[in-house]
């Protein structure tokens, strides 16, 4: 029997690094049964942060997903819940799983509220229309100020906050929450071992006012989203029930008009059963969220994808993981028909048929195998013989390509080589697995050097990749300084004539090319390749040669050997010979010509800039402020958070390796710092000199 769907929840917990994520899953499995002793992030025993990395450094790498149930108002609720990571450089963890999932817990600190990492998983949020509840952990800290978070939402992102609870007391004082809804108070107990550690009171006298003031708020806020309430508002705002607030609460939360606030204390217990049952009742289920839209590849119309099982089945595959033991899993989320175990399923990408040879359902590392999923499911599954991050899953009989994802390009380079020569081939087969399970880890040969070179998002990406390596596959590697991934642009269009002879014994080599290359397009990324060659000067067949000549030359750029990622070239004209001439001439004629006319291009060197964060005791501020502009910084803002103060600036990656370690000398240990990649940059002429400089060294040694 095909379950109901609208008692499923696929919603996942985001938020800024150490705002108590993997707490907050930790409680949730505890409370719906799943766990029955509650795993602690700080002591390394937490269920979802199952890495050995990520129990060692109390930090989330990789999103875990699982599977657990909930009984709200009679009814058990499925909840596929994914933990995703706080820190930036796993951003694309967090990017994934907000493409599959139907609603969100945004978690903030009570004491440091809106930092930089929440800005970013938001906007993360807002790209995919996922409605989210937001929930203020920590109120047990000192400091803590669950109406100054909601201030900030406000300010932030502009998202209507509205609080459905109040908290009874903060930091040390902090004993449970009134519910505005309900009109009553739940005081908590901080108890391990139960899972009812609460007793419904009514409202304490000396909050019975404010709780009055705020209840008058939440239906004023809410009857305004709904007409039929705001009749009743004006009428009688007493005659408005709890269900009917319930209901016109949760259609304003799925048309992200409102934000509903809750707070409590997950590390102490409290506020956890609250959230759960106000994420059944606000957040959508797969039936309340648009069908999933997609492009039919052989007709190329979009067509829908309701989420019921009497649809053609479609999928999307928004992870690839490496298990010792079932080898590779791929997680799927089901948007709409069954997926069965043994059944073939189609890859648009690839073209190609797969079977899926068995399916499980995730509980962190630990599999459940299930013979079918259905619509509205999150699932794992293995037998994929080509699968990328992103790949659209359907039915053989109806094709179609759900909108690809989108991740950011690695910045930060290291070169790596085994220790041992018998380490060499499984070096290879361990970076592949790991390139394929992450998009913004890449791996490449450096042409010249012959090195390995490894890139990822920041530093703690490539730190946990090498000791991924190491721990997962036992590779022992000695590892480079971190470099920058700088690329090459051309800024000027030039004309360049490029004729190629070769005459050997035998059949020569002939080809001769008229061509314009400079910047690309606006918008246009890769070769912008343009014919307008007239009267056959250059046959028609040897043309898709020229094209592939310029395509290969732009992975290695004519000043220092950087990739270029655009540029146009116009073929004007040419000549060949009717017996030397043949495709491979044309390709190497091109490939000569890039090199010879890049430069007169005005080829100039670009380099990643970073946007950085810090929040610092006032008294740093100067020092701070100082050491970002040795630092070829540009400060873009400063604004107050409580008694600290924020700096925002664009550096260049290059200034900014060990930055952490000075900023800590600076603040002494007060100040925080995160960065992001913003967007590439022209190097200055000096920089750039020095970049040539060592890149040509690098060369001759090698000759």
């Amino acid at each position: 029997m095909a379950r109901d769907l609208k008692y499923t929840r696929n919603i996942g917990i985001m938020a800024h690094i150490d705002a108590g994520k993997t707490t907050t899953s930790e409680r949730i499995l505890f409370y719906t049964g799943k766990t029955h002793k509650i795993g602690e992030t700080h002591e390394g025993g937490a269920t979802m942060d199952w890495m050995v990395q990520e129990q060692e450094r109390g930090i989330t790498i990789t999103s875990a997903a699982t599977t657990a149930f909930w009984n709200y108002k009679g009814n058990q609720y499925q909840i596929n819940l994914i933990d995703t990571p706080g820190h930036v450089d796993f951003t694309v963890e967090v990017e994934r799983s907000l493409r599959v999932l139907d609603g969100a817990v945004a978690t903030f600190c009570a004491v440091g509220g809106v930092e930089p990492q929440s800005e970013t998983v938001w906007r993360q949020a807002d790209k995919y229309n996922v409605p989210r509840i937001g929930y203020v952990n920590k109120m047990d800290r000192t400091g803590a100020d669950f109406f100054a978070v909601c201030a900030q939402i406000k300010e932030h992102f502009g998202a209507t906050a509205l609080p459905v609870v109040l908290p009874i007391g903060s930091e040390d004082k902090f004993e449970g929450i009134v519910d505005l809804i309900y009109n009553n108070a739940l005081y908590y107990y901080d108890d391990k071992t139960v899972r009812d550690n609460f007793e419904v009171k009514e409202i304490p006298a000396f909050m019975k006012e404010e709780a009055a003031e705020w209840r008058a708020k939440l239906i004023e806020e809410v009857a305004a989203t709904d007409d039929a309430l705001m009749e009743k508002f004006f009428e009688d705002p007493d005659s408005i029930t709890p269900d009917e607030l319930i209901a016109a609460i949760r259609t304003a939360t799925i048309n992200m008009t409102l934000v509903p606030m809750m707070c409590g204390s997950s590390f102490h217990n409290k506020g956890v059963q609250k959230l759960l049952d106000y994420v059944m009742a606000f957040l959508p289920s797969p039936l309340d969220v648009p069908a999933v839209e997609g492009t039919n590849p052989k007709t190329d119309e979009i067509e829908k994808r309701e989420a019921s099982v009497n649809e053609p089945f479609c999928g999307l595959a928004f992870k690839i993981a490496t298990d010792p033991f079932v080898g590779r899993l791929c997680f799927i989320r089901v948007y709409s028909g069954v997926l069965e175990a043994g059944s073939y399923v189609y890859n648009a990408r690839s073209g190609k048929r797969e079977r899926i040879s068995r399916i499980y359902q995730m509980h962190a590392n630990k599999q459940n195998p299930m013979d079918r999923v259905e619509a509205g499911d999150i699932c794992a599954a293995i037998g994929f013989k080509e699968i990328r991050t992103g790949d659209t899953l359907t039915a053989e009989n109806a094709p179609l390509v759900l909108e690809q994802m989108t991740f950011p390009e690695p910045v930060i380079g290291l070169a790596v080589e085994p220790k041992t020569q018998k380490d060499l081939d499984k070096l290879g087969i361990a970076l592949a697995k790991l390139a394929e399970e992450d998009p913004t880890f890449t791996v490449r040969t450096d042409e010249e050097s012959g090195q390995t070179i490894i890139s990822g998002m920041g530093e703690l990406h490539l730190d946990i990749i090498v000791d991924r390596l190491k721990r997962e596959f036992g590779v022992e590697i000695n590892q480079g300084a971190p470099q920058v991934n700088y690329k090459e642009a051309l800024t000027q269009t030039v004309q360049h004539r490029e004729v190629f002879k070769k005459q050997t014994g035998g059949r020569g080599k002939f080809a001769d090319i008229i061509f314009e290359i400079g910047p690309a397009d606006e918008g246009v990324t890769g070769l912008q390749f343009v014919d307008e060659v007239k009267g056959g000067n250059v046959p028609k067949e040897y043309i898709p040669a020229v094209q592939k000549g310029f395509e290969s030359a732009m992975a290695n750029g004519a000043l220092a050997g950087y990739t270029i990622d655009s540029m146009k070239v116009t073929l004007k004209d040419g000549s060949f010979h009717p017996v030397d001439s043949d495709q491979l001439s044309f390709e190497i004629c091109a490939r000569n010509g890039f090199r010879q006319a890049a430069p007169k291009a005005g080829s100039v060197i670009m380099e990643p800039v970073m946007n950085v964060e810090v929040v610092t005791p006032e008294e740093s501020m100067g020092d701070i402020i100082g050491d970002m502009n040795k630092r070829r910084g540009q400060i873009q803002g400063m604004e107050s958070k409580g008694t600290a103060r924020v700096v925002k600036a664009r550096v260049p990656l290059s200034e900014m390796f060990g930055y952490v370690t000075v900023l800590r000398t600076i603040s002494s240990g007060r100040a925080t710092s995160s960065m992001e990649f913003s967007h590439f940059e022209e190097v200055p002429a000096n920089l750039a000199k020095e970049i040539i400089e060592k890149s040509s060294g690098k060369r001759k040694d090698l000759e």
